[in-house]
């Protein structure tokens, strides 16, 4: 098997396991583990950055691109802190719907935001995403905040990183430099209110360990992403919320009733549509 995939394999399982590690925390309220996230992913990069003589790019960075990093440092956080507040309160079935529906959110930001022409069976996906949500919202009788959240942010994200000028470790230390004086007076304030005091060891372990998880599971993509097709890359995607979706059914035994399963079906209609005229489009491109 080619290298790409299995790098890029290894950052969606890694991604679609992500439940099974944030619910090992789940008594530690969602803000405090972005912030053990934010400062022991820069922990993480800074010992990659020095072990391998990496850092001359930080002092060329200019005041046009610490400004940008800064709206995609904001942005990541708060996919962060949505997705383990949703791991820790039982919607982890809300988040798999979140980035499922991700690939479709990027279609429409292309066309708002860098004028990309969508196809025409590209939009035919996007209207029967949007057909689903619509239909979740209307049979719940509430708009799926938590998919949409997710959605949108890691959407626009994507965004700010496509149009970035730093790779993936570069773009994800500074993010985190930007994030971690708030993440570090909110750990001392916190340190200090007593609410960190119940704690243990054990909880330690797996704070400190979200810093590597996070930050490797990044490494394997950029990794991935630079030696498969695109296309390739957007059909291996579906592998973490397709995990995730299972970890919600069978072992969280979170709901899936009829209006719920409805939802998702024309989802998975839509993402089927969608990668079908990716590959036919790819195929039909390359040479004979």
């Amino acid at each position: 098997m080619n290298s790409g995939v299995l790098f890029a394999l290894g950052a969606y399982l890694s991604w679609g396991l992500f439940p099974l590690y944030f619910r090992q925390i789940a008594t530690v309220p969602a803000l405090q583990i972005v912030a053990h996230r934010t400062l022991w992913s820069l922990a993480f990069v800074a010992i990659v950055l020095l072990v391998t003589g990496h850092l001359k790019w930080l002092r060329d960075v200019s005041a046009a691109t610490w400004r940008r990093f800064a709206v995609s440092a904001v942005l990541i956080a708060t996919n962060w802190l949505t997705y383990v507040w949703a791991v820790g309160h039982g919607h982890v079935l809300d988040a798999s719907l979140g980035y499922f529906i991700n690939p479709l959110v990027n279609v429409a930001l292309g066309f708002a935001v860098l004028h990309e022409r969508p196809r025409p069976v590209q939009w035919v996906a996007v209207g029967l995403a949007a057909f689903g949500v619509i239909w979740l919202t209307v049979a719940a009788g509430r708009l799926p905040w938590v998919a949409l959240v997710l959605a949108v942010s890691f959407g626009l994200y994507g965004l700010m990183r496509k149009t970035a000028a730093l790779g993936a470790i570069e773009g994800l230390t500074l993010e985190t430099l930007i994030l971690a004086p708030l993440a570090a007076g909110g750990l001392i304030w916190w340190s200090q209110d007593g609410s960190m005091a119940g704690q243990t060891a054990v909880d330690w372990a797996w704070l400190i360990g979200t810093g590597p998880v996070t930050a490797g599971s990044l490494l394997l993509f950029a990794a991935g992403a630079r030696r498969i097709p695109l296309a390739t890359l957007g059909l291996v995607q579906y592998v973490s919320p397709s995990l995730q979706f299972l970890l919600g059914v069978f072992l969280f035994h979170e709901a899936m009733d009829a209006s719920r399963l409805v939802a998702f079906c024309f989802i998975w209609g839509a993402l089927a549509v969608y990668s079908a005229e990716g590959l036919w489009r790819t195929r039909r491109l390359q040479p004979a």
